[in-house]
This record gives structure tokens, sequence and C-alpha cells, in this order.
């Protein structure tokens, strides 16, 4: 995430807290409990951006791994075609042996 990024969503955070105190008190909230319920919209939605990113950092699916995976993958898809058909037998026959011996 760039820095202006960081500053946008901060930025973004505060007017969405002051619409809601504006929207509480146009629906007629004095402005004691309108600022009280602002920050209690703000703060349940702080909790619940702080689980998705939780949720998401756990069960790895972040960007990082997202990439990490497409690239190990590439590399993996680049070396097999560069292998000569005797090179792929050959692993062929060691992967073969592998799983008859697991058994």
């Amino acid at each position: 995430m760039r820095r202006i990024d960081a500053i946008g969503i901060g930025l973004g955070i505060f007017v969405a807290g002051g619409l809601a105190y504006v929207l509480l008190r146009l629906v007629g909230i004095d402005s004691l409990e309108a600022g009280t319920w602002s920050q209690v919209l703000l703060f349940v939605g702080l909790i619940g951006w702080l689980l998705t990113y939780a949720f998401r950092a756990v069960g790895k699916k972040m960007t990082y791994h997202k990439q990490r995976e497409q690239y190990e993958e590439a590399y993996f898809q680049k070396r097999l075609e560069e292998l000569t058909p005797e090179e792929l037998a050959k692993i062929q026959g060691e992967i073969e042996q592998q799983e008859q011996s697991q058994v």
C-alpha cells in the first residue's frame, strides 16, 4: 500500500465518522448521543475490518501468498518444460517407486 492510499483511507474514515454524526443529528438525536453512536459505529467497523484481515492472514488468502503461489507454479512449470523426455521419464519412474514403497 502506498502512503497516499493510507492517507486517503484515514481521511475517508474521518469523513465517514463526520457523516454518521451529521446523519444522526438530522434524525433528531442530541449531539452527545450522536457523537457516542458515531464512535460506536466506527469502532464496530474497525473491529469488523480487523476480523476480516485476521481471517485472510490465517487462511493465507493475502495478496503476498497468492503471488508467491503463482510464482512457484510458473517456476515449476518452466522447469518441467525444460526437461528432456529422458529426464521426465526418469523422474516419473522415481515418483512411481516412491508411491509403491509408501503403500
